[in-house]
Parts: structure tokens; sequence; C-alpha cells
């Protein structure tokens, strides 16, 4: 039996990747939105390919290091985050990262398709209890 990761990605490929088969699976995304993360949260990012830590800043930004920015010796970058694609120019924007989805990056980066997600909390809501 296929792993639900390989289901995914099996059924995004070819004739599956229609509106409404986007549609149909955005409502069943193990996603990390933005507005449930606070200054000081951490998300770190497992894709294909790479691993990618995420400090959460404020006024929409991120400190981003690892994958294509420690290639690039950038790390960490301020940066924003576009929000998630399907490997296509269908974009979901509220979220930070989502299981089988690209995660975008301000500057176009876009990363392989997402298999981990731990998120660390560390915001002040979690710090004062």
């Amino acid at each position: 039996m296929a792993s639900g990761w390989k289901r995914i990605q099996r059924h995004m490929i070819g004739l599956d990747r229609t509106l409404g088969a986007i549609v149909e699976h955005a409502g069943r995304l193990k996603e990390v939105r933005k507005a449930e993360l606070q200054f000081g949260d951490w998300v770190v990012v497992t894709t294909a390919n790479s691993t990618y830590s995420i400090r959460v800043l404020e006024d929409g930004l991120y400190s981003v290091s690892g994958g294509w920015f420690d290639l690039k010796g950038l790390s960490p970058l301020r940066i924003t985050i576009t929000g998630c694609t399907w490997g296509g120019s269908a974009i979901k924007l509220d979220i930070v990262a989502a299981c089988g989805l690209h995660l975008e990056f301000g500057n176009q980066v876009v990363t392989s398709p997402i298999r981990k997600i731990k998120v660390l909390r560390f915001g002040a809501k979690y710090m004062n209890n």
C-alpha cells in the first residue's frame, strides 16, 4: 500500500493537478498557518532535499537558515515567506509550511516537496505559562 506522501504525490502529478484537486487537497493539508505563529517560534522544515530552520520575527519577516540559503552563504537571512505551492503557480498564501507542498520564500526560491514539519513554540504566549 502506498504511503500518504506517495498517494499525494501521485495524485498531484499530471491530469490530477486540476483546480478541483488542489481545492480538495487544501482542505486536508497538515499545515502550519502564519497566524498560528508568534515572534520567537521556530519551524523546522525538512524537504526532499534539504532542511530549513525558520525563526519567526516581526512584521511578516522570518530568519531562515539551511538549504539554498546555506549553499549561497546567506544564512541566516531575514526574508518573507510567500506561502506554499503544489509545484505550479497556485499558491496558498496563509501558510508557512504544509507536507507535500513546496515552500516559496520572498526571493522566489522554491523548495522541493516538504516531507516533515516541526514547530517549536518559544513565543511570548508560551514563555509566560
